[in-house]
């Protein structure tokens, strides 16, 4: 019923414009028509004219001067023949005008014909439905990351039902990431080698099977094989979005489409653990996986329907040495800082994981830039909007994972609140930026992406301060506005900075500077996340430390109000003079633990809002993309 209406739609307003064309060149027609009637009623009058003129002056000059007469009668003659030339011109003008207004008009009916037209990429010529592809795309794109963030509510769930320690149930994160990144910079070479309808297919039948063997395994390896085989769909959804969307979109649009698209990105992680929270209270955690496989299944159904190839099919070369060396650098690189996370940065596996990475991704430079055929094209780099663009992205995103990570911690390791509520104090934040990332890319379509980045990212680092600031009497009122007001900051930031270097591309570099992007944006998720974690510890430490310095029983006053404070726990509780002593200690030390933790976690926000900071001061320096920077 849609489809008839639009096309009805459609249909009765090129049949108008037609009609008014058709009006229009009509009555510009008619007065050339008249003008011409007119003039050649001036021709017919003037000869006669001319005829008389010149009998007269033979009859009159036997009686006057000839040559007088004749002078005038000459002036006459030229006279009128000056206004038959005027009357010439004047016709000649109005068939001009007339051209030039049916040629006008012509060129705009076919430009707004173009607009409702199927919409024909440069690479294929295939007519596609925009609105069809983007459908199937998204709503892979949107189950592939709800299902990642719905897991991390179930954690201590599945370690209790498969009897697993907390080192490695830590895999069905640690190995999910780590899929992503070796499948992240490949798609290029999928794209070119499947194009964009097999990949899509291929990419959610393998996200819903891995959903069917995590809602089916029996022990803690299947639930593992089983969220790889979902990673690797997963990681290769994102990429391809992207790829698409800058395809199918003229630079001038992509503000809008990028900010539909943050829609997905975004509003999927937040209201994962609100779900999440709310099903494992009343389901067991196998009920995360087995929502997301209608889901899967359905968006196959879509894609197989509406899916189209927007890029040529080709038969690239596999650069396997760039996939080794790709693979062993970046996974060597994210479960380093994965790892730090727990063990620290000294710790021998952190170390020699953090060196091999780093080795194997100089030879995967180095093979790259010198190989005829290589699997990432680093030439991206070269365009600095781009280059410019990434790493704000990649500081933004170590920023963001300040308060998805550290306040989850507060809210429920320190205040004890629950999972739920943890998840829909983030839910509003979540629902503004949803809001705001489609208007946000309208913006950006007619300002450019630096306006809209400094007023985000200022926004952004006064929120993040705000976070500095936590206490034990921190209402949960307040925490809720400075989220929605930081989510509101960073609506203006993630999509616009990343389409900004994006347009600066050209086209057969778009799949490259996709996964360049993805793969910068997800290390540095990891670091981010490595990083703070390792603040919040270190910072909660060093506080906890100055604590038992100043309340230490080796002080007498402080040895004084300790006996009194067990003498008191005792007489309320019915305990020995001695128990309740050590009740007193225990609740004083628990107390300053509690008040170090909050310590840490305020001195990671501030480490957050210097990263923030940063980010702003680079954002100054982001230039608009222009048609000749794109083609350079």
């Amino acid at each position: 019923m849609t489809t008839y209406i639009t096309s009805y739609i459609i249909g009765s307003i090129l049949l108008l414009l037609i009609i008014n064309l058709f009006l229009r060149k009509k009555k510009t027609v008619a007065k050339p028509e008249n003008v011409l009637d007119d003039a050649k009623r001036n021709n017919d009058i003037q000869p006669s004219l001319e005829k008389s003129d010149l009998a007269e002056p033979v009859e009159a000059s036997k009686e006057a001067d000839v040559g007088e007469t004749h002078s005038e009668q000459i002036e006459s003659i030229e006279e009128k023949r000056e206004n038959e030339s005027a009357a010439e011109s004047s016709v000649e003008f109005h068939e001009k005008d007339s051209v030039e207004s049916e040629e006008e008009e012509h060129s705009q009916t076919k430009e707004a014909n173009k607009e409702k037209a199927p919409y024909k990429p440069l690479e294929t010529g295939e007519e596609i439905n925009r609105g069809k592809v983007i459908v199937a795309l998204m709503l892979g794109a949107f189950v592939a990351i709800l299902n990642q963030t719905l897991l991390n509510v179930a954690i201590p769930h599945i370690m209790n039902d498969l009897n697993v320690s907390t080192s490695t149930v830590q895999w069905l994160s640690t190995g999910y990431m780590l899929t992503n990144g070796v499948f992240i910079p490949i798609t290029p070479f999928l794209i070119n080698k499947l194009g964009t309808r097999k990949l899509l297919i291929g990419a959610i039948s393998a996200f819903t099977i891995g959903s069917v063997v995590c809602a089916t395994s029996v022990g803690f390896s299947m639930l593992l094989i089983g969220r790889i085989i979902q990673a690797a769909g997963a990681g290769l959804l994102m990429p391809l979005l992207m790829t698409v969307f800058l395809i199918i979109f003229p630079p001038e649009k992509r503000g809008t489409a990028m900010g539909i698209m943050g829609v997905v990105m975004i509003f999927a992680p937040a209201i994962g653990p609100t779900l999440s929270g709310w099903l494992i209270g009343h389901y067991s955690w196998r009920v995360l996986f087995e929502l997301v496989i209608p889901i899967g299944i359905l968006d196959l159904i879509i894609a197989i329907m509406w899916m189209k190839d927007v890029t040529k099919v080709s038969n690239p070369v596999f650069d396997t040495i760039g996939f080794i060396t790709c693979t062993v650098g970046l996974g060597s690189l994210l479960y380093g800082f994965s790892e730090a996370g727990n063990n620290g940065w000294d710790s021998k596996v952190v170390v020699l994981s953090l060196a091999i990475g780093v080795i194997f991704l100089c030879l995967f430079v180095w093979r790259e830039l010198t190989t005829e055929a290589p699997m990432i094209d680093l030439r991206v780099f070269k365009y600095s909007i781009f280059t410019l663009t990434t790493l704000i992205s990649m500081i933004v995103n170590m920023a963001m994972f300040a308060a998805m990570l550290l306040l989850p911690i507060y809210l429920q390791n320190i205040r004890g609140f629950t999972a739920l509520d943890s998840g829909l104090l983030m839910l509003p934040g979540a629902i503004i930026m949803g809001i705001m990332s489609p208007i946000a890319g309208k913006l950006f379509d007619r300002f450019g992406a630096r306006p809209l980045a400094v007023i985000g990212l200022i926004i952004t680092v006064l929120t993040t301060w705000g976070f500095t600031q936590l206490t034990m009497q921190t209402s949960y009122s307040h925490l809720m506005m400075l989220y929605i007001f930081r989510m509101f900051g960073m609506s203006f930031i993630m999509m616009t900075v990343m389409t900004e270097g994006m347009n600066q591309l050209p086209l057969n570099l778009t799949s490259y500077g996709t996964a360049v992007s993805n793969t910068a944006r997800t290390v540095a998720g990891s670091i981010g996340t490595a990083f703070l974690i390792t603040v919040m510890t270190n910072r909660t430490a060093f506080h906890l430390d100055n604590y038992n310095n100043i309340i230490s029983s080796a002080n007498p006053f402080i040895a004084e109000k300790f006996a009194q404070l067990g003498q008191g726990l005792a007489s309320l509780t019915g305990l020995p003079t001695g128990a309740g002593q050590t009740l007193a200690i225990s609740t004083i030390y628990g107390k300053a633990a509690q008040a170090s933790t909050i310590s840490g976690i305020n001195d990671a926000f501030l480490v957050a809002t210097i990263i923030a900071s940063v980010a702003l001061v680079l954002s100054l320096f982001i230039r608009r993309a222009t048609s000749s920077s794109k083609d350079s």
